[in-house]
């Protein structure tokens, strides 16, 4: 078969692609993750003639090709007249024999995973009479093409392949010569065992393997070298010395290892250690007629020297040489098996394939998922950005699963059988919080699960991400453990001061880090707690009983209590709070901090007001003068006088010293205080920003990875300390962090130690049960729901949790506290999540323009034990610390307060109110719940969210545990508003709703099953011989899988 044979063959099925051809429809190099029905006609039709690889060229050239032939030679109808009509219902309902032949291939047992495949396109040159193997695109998992100036390499884009390109490689696959599992060990070898096949093929003449040898040794210029240069001997050369290439130049001229620039070059960070290379050489040259088309896999990855840009082993090749001419389409069909190859399904095809109908299958398949964009509606030159995020290996390869076979797309008429096929995966709170009926064996269970992991608790936190961490979390517990401080003290008389809260903060949570089940929940005072301490400080004052005595009893009562719910595994009922709930409660402990940081700067601005009526020309009528008073004042005996009036330069005076000596200030610069109101709102509004701005800094295009990386770890600690430095510079004297210099109690008439007798009727010790029940519900809440927050799936903890052993701890910490006078703790949400988002990690080695993917949270119990550790030597150091500006700290309670809401899907459902819907985000819960209803929903939370911060305004603070346990209530009752399908979507199903649905779905299974035919017919027999034996081994487990239809083939019509 000649050249033109072969190109009137491709004219049949395809229009000619050449250069001067109109924009082709172009499909997303990704396929898509949805599975498509197929329907499988009576038979599976290939030509039997495969006597002769010269015989494959033949019947491309005289059948038609890419479509037609696509098309027939996957489903075409079977004249099987014996057939009964049930067996060819039954045929018809069966899946495509590609899906079926991966199905058997990708299913069998392997337990070495894939490697990462490096695919690399080099294109034949020509400079006068000197070739090279040039290299033009790369992938690793998204194409990088080599620019026209031949400088720098492209962004890294999602490959956009002409359908006729994948059609011809699929022909190439079929009748080009194929060697699986080759042994290799040099390119010279492996080259000379392709054109040998080639020759016993009958593909290619015996004269032509010494230039086809020769073009294929030729050198490889990577993108890191200079282009060559002919020297002056060359240029001198007649042009008949290349007819006999082999008596001019070597015929091997690549270097048989690695060169220097290839084992320096830093693109090998972006290149998984496993991965292997495949490379795809295309060229055209002028001794064919026809195209030399090779497809090798090595039985052994094999480093071939200077062949590949990295020096990564090589797995694959494929080998396209073809007639002078048609440069563009050669170029094409490379780029369309490069992009094949690191397609996660064919390369597990390619690895796995047996023969070539294997490798065929492959394409097939791929060319079911992909997606035709019409020409007129987009313009080819337009390089698509990486998508933040792709379906992964596991869900395509799940088309292919037996058990999964069901719909995706639902039928045509949509869910109109009312059955969801389609819900998302619930959330489970996993084994941890299962009733054990044993008295403490939940916790038990918990000691068990997280003995294992003590030892990697510790280790684990020695990474350069815990320094931000330690930092940007200490300096968060040291504000609260102040703002609280200062609060108590306001409460309680001072009983309980800023000492007792620096004391308490990190006795409590250096204990519950080194032991507790989730080290990464961080323990502080909370505002019910304040709130309850305020109570019952005016009820002790009021009746004359001992505050701290009382208070005491109380703690060990909760601290009983606490110790009774951890051993009757209380922490069961945790299971019923969905995500409802959990949002509720965190974003209103989010709303908290954030309106409590804006407070304080309200604060200031009344404490340091601004002088609205000043006029610059009048300035000299701003000014502040000491008065002196009309009379001394008197002294201690009420009868001499302190001084003599006119001993006092009262001019002189500062405005405490006046104010001290009973002077009076008199002028209208009085009462303001320039500038610092403004210098305040500044270092609190500019530490948030800039924390912001920094912590989306590994986004941005500036800087290497990792330096993107480390200044978004080190965000809020370089927004601290440059605003620190702001306000030193500026000099104002804007309020400043005031640490306890001394360790002692803030009241002198109080010890470190609390007697729990001799103060109160002994009656009182009995009755702090009831008031003790209040805080025990309090802290039961408080604590579990923050757990299960931290511990939701999404933050992909891998070491187990423990919500009975952390129950167990908070309790002990109760009674401490309570004998040592200091504050109670419990889990505080937003610095907790604060402290998990510090903690985060992310794939370090990514292909370009792939986004780096979450992994998970780095869990230790370093990182917290060093925060409390931190806040206890804080005493020590005051000298430092004094120099923080308040606002600063404000404005880190404003970051924690906003990012804590991020993710949270309850606000951005707030947000969907102020969106017209086009302009909504793609949340998966709006393509299946009605607008109108997900607006109810969140009105609803809106509702109680108001009701909760009503309460927790009030006096009625103390009952805020309770009204969590109401927000379950309501809960439950949205099962009367709602669907469950609604709020499968919306929000998480109950327990026993999702064990219903379960049950049925099961019922629904048995039903079916007892209604099927006891006996299926046999499939269809007009399958081929090589593909019969794969279906066999099948037959046994086809009958109870679900119908897989191709609409794209139904209806489907030989032509020949």
């Amino acid at each position: 078969m000649d050249h033109h044979d072969w190109q009137r063959g491709k004219s049949r099925g395809h229009r000619h692609y050449d250069d001067d051809d109109e924009v082709q429809p172009f499909y997303i190099g990704v396929p898509v993750a949805h599975r498509r029905k197929r329907r499988r006609h009576h038979s599976y039709v290939r030509d039997a003639d495969h006597d002769s690889r010269h015989s494959h060229y033949d019947h491309y050239a005289h059948h038609d090709h890419s479509h037609s032939d696509y098309y027939q030679d996957r489903e075409e109808p079977c004249d099987d007249e014996g057939g009964s009509t049930e067996n060819q219902e039954h045929a018809d309902l069966t899946v495509s024999p590609a899906a079926e032949r991966l199905r058997h291939i990708l299913g069998e047992d392997d337990s070495t995973p894939t490697p990462t495949i490096f695919t690399e396109m080099d294109t034949l040159q020509h400079d006068g009479d000197e070739l090279e193997w040039k290299e033009s695109a790369r992938w690793v998992k998204f194409e990088e093409k080599v620019e026209e100036g031949g400088e720098r390499w492209s962004k890294p884009h999602v490959s956009t392949l002409t359908l006729h390109s994948l059609f011809e490689l699929r022909t190439c696959l079929q009748t080009g010569s194929l060697l699986l599992d080759l042994e290799g060990y040099s390119l010279p070898q492996i080259v000379e065992e392709i054109v040998d096949r080639q020759i016993a093929d009958g593909l290619i003449p015996l004269d032509l393997k010494e230039k086809i040898i020769f073009v294929l040794l030729r050198k490889h210029r990577h993108q890191t070298k200079k282009p060559i240069h002919r020297s002056l001997a060359d240029i001198g050369k007649s042009s008949n010395t290349s007819s006999n290439p082999a008596q001019s130049r070597s015929m091997n001229d690549i270097s048989d290892t690695p060169s220097s620039d290839q084992l320096k070059n830093k693109f090998m960070k972006k290149i998984p250690r496993d991965a292997e290379a495949s490379n795809v050489m295309i060229g055209e040259v002028d001794f064919l007629d026809k195209p030399f088309v090779s497809f090798v896999r090595l039985a052994q990855a094999t480093t071939l020297g200077g062949l590949t840009e990295v020096p990564v082993p090589t797995r694959f090749l494929f080998i396209l040489l073809g007639p002078q001419g048609k440069t563009k389409s050669y170029n094409e069909i490379g780029r369309a098996i490069a992009t094949l190859m690191v397609d996660d399904l064919f390369s597990d095809v390619a690895y796995k394939a047996r023969d070539r109908d294997d490798l065929i299958a492959g394409v097939d398949e791929f060319l079911d998922e992909v997606i035709v964009l019409p020409p007129g509606e987009w313009d080819p030159k337009i390089r698509i950005e990486p998508p933040k995020k792709v379906p992964s290996a596991e869900m395509r390869k799940s088309v292919l699963n037996l058990n999964e076979l069901g719909q995706m797309n639902g039928s045509a008429g949509g869910a109109a059988g009312g059955e969801d096929e389609d819900l998302p995966v619930q959330h489970e709170l996993g084994e941890e919080l299962k009733f054990t009926g044993s008295i403490g064996g939940g916790m038990w269970l918990d000691i068990k699960r997280k003995m294992p992991f003590y030892c990697s608790d510790i280790y684990d936190g020695f990474h350069i991400q815990s320094i931000s961490a330690v930092l940007f979390i200490y300096l968060g517990c040291i504000t609260n453990a102040i703002t609280f401080g200062g609060l108590l003290g306001d409460a309680t008389d001072n009983y309980q001061g800023v000492m007792e809260s620096f004391l308490g903060t990190a006795l409590a949570g250096t204990v519950f880090c080194l032991f507790a089940g989730q080290p990464l929940i961080i323990l502080s005072s909370t505002g019910p707690i304040l709130i309850f301490e305020k109570l019952l400080y005016n009820f002790s004052k009021t009746n004359n009983i001992d505050y701290m005595e009382l208070r005491l009893w109380i703690g060990l009562h909760s601290c009983l209590q606490c110790f009774l719910l951890v051993l009757t595994d209380a922490s069961y009922i945790i299971k019923y709070m969905t995500r409802f709930t959990e949002e509720g409660f965190s974003s209103l402990i989010s709303f908290i901090f954030i309106s409590d940081a804006i407070k304080k700067m309200v604060e200031a601005f009344k404490y340091y007001p601004i002088n609205r009526g000043f006029k610059p020309d009048y300035i000299t009528a701003h000014k502040c003068e000491c008065i002196a008073p009309d009379q001394a004042p008197l002294a201690d005996d009420n009868m001499t006088l302190m001084f003599n009036l006119t001993d006092l330069d009262w001019s002189q005076l500062s405005k405490k010293e006046c104010v001290k000596y009973g002077g009076s200030l008199v002028g209208n610069a009085c009462k303001y205080v320039p500038d610092l109101a403004l210098m305040s709102f500044i270092l609190f509004f500019g530490t948030y920003s800039m924390t912001i701005s920094l912590k989306k800094f590994k986004f941005s295009r500036y800087f290497p990875t990792k330096m993107r990386k480390l200044i978004s770890d080190f965000a809020i600690f370089m927004s601290i300390m440059s605003f620190v430095g702001l306000d030193i510079l500026i000099g104002l004297d804007t309020p400043k962090l005031i640490v306890p210099t001394e360790f002692k109690p803030t009241r002198s008439d109080r010890d470190w130690i609390v007697l729990p007798f001799g103060k109160n009727p002994w009656w009182w010790y009995l009755a702090s049960f009831v008031p003790a029940l209040l805080v025990t519900i309090l802290i039961f809440m408080d604590q579990q729901i923050s757990a299960v927050i931290v511990n939701r799936k999404e933050n992909k903890l891998k070491k187990a949790c423990g919500y009975h052993l952390d129950l167990f701890w908070v309790g002990v910490l109760m009674a401490v506290c309570s004998f040592m006078g200091l504050p109670w703790y419990v889990a505080a949400t937003v610095i907790s999540i604060a402290h998990i988002d510090s903690l985060k990690m992310e794939s370090e080695c990514s292909a370009p323009g792939e986004q780096p993917q979450f992994l998970g949270v780095r869990e230790q119990r370093l990182t917290g034990t060093l925060v409390f550790v931190l806040t206890g030597l804080s005493v020590f150091l005051a000298p430092v610390l004094q120099y923080i500006p308040m606002p600063v700290l404000y404005g880190v309670f404003l970051y924690m307060g906003v990012a804590s809401l991020s993710g949270i899907q309850f606000w951005e459902r707030i947000k969907l109110f102020l969106m017209p819907p086009k302009h909504q985000p793609d949340f998966s819960f709006l393509r299946h719940v009605p607008l109108r209803r997900v607006h109810l929903f969140t009105l609803v939370q809106i509702l109680c969210l108001a009701v909760l911060w009503i309460l927790k305004s009030t006096f009625l603070a103390i009952i805020f545990p309770v009204m969590i346990l109401g927000l379950m209530v309501v809960r439950k009752l949205l099962d009367l508003m709602f669907s469950q399908h609604d709020l499968a979507w919306l929000d998480d199903l109950l327990p026993d709703k999702d064990k219903k649905k379960k049950e049925d779905e099961k019922k629904r299974k048995k039903e079916k099953k007892a209604a099927e035919p006891e006996s299926d017919e046999e499939p269809n027999s007009c399958a081929p011989t090589e593909v019969k034996v794969h279906m066999e081994a099948l037959e046994s487990q086809s009958e109870s899988y679900p119908t897989y239809v191709n609409p794209f083939t139904q209806n489907q019509t030989s032509e020949r």
